[in-house]
């Protein structure tokens, strides 16, 4: 089955241009020119995967993006002209899996675009029948589903694959590398900061104290470890 996806740009020669490319690719391409538009298509038809021009008029893709993750773990790629590392890291905080700079070639596009969709689609084939239980959280392969404390925490893909990859380990530290190579197989630019931004969001939706994590410990000049069941907080 074709994957719906919703291109928003408010420049129509871009969604001229990218349109047609991405429906020979196969998918299924609904495009808007603004944020309450993109809104609208994503509550009635509910596409696999959202890419955001950053600069918009009224609503920026910034405020899209952050409006989409109170409700949805939709896949989100941002496209910047931005080039600056803080602002490309705010995209990743409010909850972008991926984002892509302008000037943009449409194989870098596409490439980007089945990265993020390949991790959407793990949930469809992990086999994994019960649950694993690590302290306040469980997760589910099987439903690509995180509760804490009962409560459903909503992932990104990303931050969903980041998770399990370490949460199924407790105590194997991953380095950066590691992480950005198995969460972010396809990642262009293979920026390993990037994990820094994807595991500092992922902490503020399931730890308690972000700033102390009982789960995701930081292994200082490496990378990253989940920690094991009688370790304390630490502090970041």
């Amino acid at each position: 089955m074709a994957h719906n996806l919703l291109f928003v740009d408010d420049e129509q020669k871009v969604l001229d241009f990218v349109k047609p490319f991405l429906e020979e690719e196969g998918y299924i391409v609904w495009t808007a020119r603004n944020g309450q538009d993109a809104l609208r298509i994503v509550q009635d038809r509910h596409p696999s995967l959202v890419v955001l021009d950053w600069m918009m008029p009224q609503m920026s893709g910034i405020e899209v993006c952050m409006a989409l993750r109170k409700s949805s773990d939709i896949g989100i790629i941002m496209l910047t002209a931005r080039t600056e590392e803080s602002d490309t890291l705010v995209g990743l905080e409010v909850g972008a899996d991926d984002y892509i700079t302008k000037p943009f070639s449409l194989r870098e596009l596409a490439a980007r675009i089945r990265s993020v969709l390949r991790r959407i689609d793990m949930k469809h084939g992990t086999e994994q029948a019960q649950p694993i239980r690590r302290g306040e959280l469980t997760i589910s392969h099987a439903e690509y589903r995180v509760w804490k404390r009962d409560q459903e925490v909503l992932l990104t893909p990303t931050e969903f694959k980041l998770l399990t990859t370490l949460a199924d380990k407790p105590g194997v530290v991953y380095s950066r590398l590691q992480l950005l190579q198995w969460a972010l197989p396809d990642d262009v630019l293979n920026d390993e900061r990037t994990v820094d931004a994807h595991i500092s969001r992922l902490r503020k939706k399931i730890e308690d104290d972000p700033g102390h994590p009982i789960y995701i410990h930081t292994v200082y000049g490496f990378g990253y470890r989940f920690a094991l069941k009688e370790e304390k907080p630490i502090c970041v």
